[in-house]
């Protein structure tokens, strides 16, 4: 074989390694791209009715359900039935009576009751279902003052049942406030976290967290500027204090070893600014404590509502957060922008690592952020209710 045909057969063995190797490559990209979790986006309605949103199976039809202000909308096809009589609200001028929501069953009677925290700092409220009888839903009075704006959904107690962690800022307090225990009961039970007056009680507090601080096996209670330790019965009041700096403005705060250094770290969100933060907990030889910030993203303004969920079910808790639309009816930073959401996906580490996701640009989120399986396929979808109206994110199984 001579040299002219030597060098034609090793051209044609390379350019077929390099369109193998392209096929490779493709192959492993479409791979990887048919594996990014995508959302297919319902409309549920364009008014303004609420700033929260509440999901459970409201009419015991084995579907989960919406709630939002004064609506539920029923699943599948999210048909929309009036729990009471709704007012008019201008999003370009001012806020509605619903600003959080939350579904439980109240009074065990089987059936889920519906919350509604109003505009921070007044009256709490929540609403007896009627069993799928056409009428409007009872009321009850939760408590006369539910203040910060982000009050929290927790089991404080460890008794299986939700309560409501708040400030009361009429009077001053940090409270919790329990469920009824005994069947048919409707009254909830207050309890003093602290009353220290301006420490967390204003009525605007933003950020609030609910989680183990010290690893002592019971759930403290933290805003930006500290936190209270919980005794050993969550029912006694003044908790013991312990100031730290957790940043600025918040909303939900997570207490979690995001370094896997053995300490618990915070993570946070500026409710009004731009910020997506962890705080990292930082512990000297001699045992003193002090508090060193870092960046997650901050590309876009108002997380107002952060969640916490295993998005794509590899064992690591993700952040689920976007822009509150139009929160102070233009005058934040960044308000004109899109009113995006996002995912964020968590690796742990030494240094912990958030990539986003962007899971749509036309809806944004409002006060809280409602991540669970509401279409019982086993991924999580998410739903957000804010001014621009309620969207429902249902995510696409892979194929």
């Amino acid at each position: 074989m001579n040299q002219h045909s030597r060098t034609h057969i090793n051209l044609k063995l390379l350019l077929t390694s390099l369109v193998a190797s392209v096929s490779i490559f493709s192959s492993v990209a479409n791979a990887q791209q048919s594996k990014e979790i995508k959302f297919k986006k319902t409309v549920i309605t364009t008014d303004f009715f609420s700033e929260g949103a509440g999901v459970g199976d409201l009419n015991n039809d084995g579907k989960i359900d919406i709630v939002a202000g004064a609506f539920w909308y029923e699943a599948p096809n999210w048909t929309k039935h009036e729990v009471y009589t709704p007012g008019k609200f201008d999003y370009n001028t001012g806020y509605s009576d619903s600003f959080l929501n939350y579904v439980m069953d109240v009074d065990q009677d089987g059936w889920l009751d519906y919350i509604r925290v109003d505009f921070p700092g007044e009256a709490a409220v929540w609403y007896q279902n009627p069993k799928n009888s056409a009428v409007h839903w009872k009321a009850y009075p939760l408590y006369s003052s539910v203040g910060n704006e982000s009050p929290r959904f927790v089991d404080v107690n460890g008794d299986g049942r939700i309560d409501v962690l708040c400030n009361d800022s009429k009077g001053g307090k940090i409270i919790w406030l329990e469920s009824p225990k005994i069947k048919g009961r409707t009254e909830w039970t207050p309890h003093v976290i602290s009353d220290v007056k301006d420490r967390g009680t204003h009525q605007f507090t933003h950020g609030l967290g609910f989680g183990d601080m010290n690893k002592d096996g019971k759930k403290d209670v933290v805003i930006k500027s500290g936190w209270w330790e919980s005794p050993k019965n969550p029912e006694q009041n003044n908790w013991t204090w312990h100031p730290a700096d957790l940043g600025e403005d918040a909303s939900q705060m997570y207490i979690m070893d995001l370094d896997k250094d053995g300490d618990m770290d915070v993570i946070s969100s500026s409710a009004h600014a731009y910020g997506l933060w962890w705080h990292e907990q930082v512990i000297d030889a001699q045992g003193n404590i002090s508090w060193k910030h870092h960046d997650i993203f901050n590309t876009f303004s108002q997380n107002h509502g952060l969640g916490l969920v295993d998005i794509n079910k590899d064992g690591n808790p993700d952040l689920v957060t976007g822009k509150r639309f139009w929160a102070h009816m233009g005058h934040d930073p960044g308000e004109r922008e899109p009113a995006v959401l996002y995912w964020f996906e968590y690796k742990p580490g030494k240094v912990p690592s958030w990539t986003p996701h962007l899971i749509d640009s036309d809806s944004g989120n409002g006060l809280q952020t409602n991540a669970v399986d509401i279409n019982k396929d086993k991924l999580i979808d998410i739903v957000v209710a804010n001014k621009k109206g309620i969207f429902l994110f249902e995510q696409i199984k892979n194929k």
